[in-house]
């Protein structure tokens, strides 16, 4: 069978084998979803990286910088006024420092889950006048929002330079 020049061998690295717990599960899959879209990211060539491939606009620069915020949001307590000027990365934003911030806000977010014993608890983030949501919601909404976006991220990767696989 012939293949084409973008062609190239998949390598996935499958999902996690994780302990006999839902929140190691929960926590394991969440990393691993981690790790895969900031791979994506990672190397990405210029200015590609923050090129609209598709009509809404997104980029993969973009998307990392949107899950930064969202675990920062999400785990940290930080206020977020203007969810889509979150997908577009600052012009001097170099790939390595939207990588680095997303590494450091999943760092932090982690230390805030380290001390969560318990599911049902509400989150331990300070934000006046909203109440925190479950810890067991917020891995399980962090799991659908870095899954979505990783999703889109292996997509715009391949169409940038053919690079697929987790």
């Amino acid at each position: 069978m012939a293949t084409g020049p973008r062609t190239r061998r998949r390598r996935d690295t499958p999902p996690p084998r994780t302990g006999t717990t839902e929140a190691e599960t929960l926590r394991g899959f969440l990393d691993y979803l981690r790790t895969s879209v900031a791979a994506k990211v990672e190397g990405a060539p210029e200015p590609a990286v923050r090129t609209a491939a598709v009509a809404s606009g997104t980029n993969l620069l973009g998307l990392l910088h949107h899950l930064t915020h969202v675990e920062r949001a999400l785990f940290l307590g930080e206020e977020v006024t203007d969810w889509q000027g979150t997908f577009r990365a600052a012009p001097e934003d170099t790939v390595d420092e939207v990588v680095g911030r997303y590494r450091t806000a999943v760092e932090r977010a982690n230390a805030v889950l380290d001390g969560c014993a318990d599911l049902a608890a509400p989150l331990p983030r300070a934000r006046p006048g909203k109440p925190a949501p479950s810890v067991r919601w917020a891995l399980t909404h962090m799991v659908e929002e870095t899954g979505r976006h990783a999703g889109h991220a292996d997509i715009l990767r391949e169409l940038i330079d053919g690079t697929t696989g987790r």
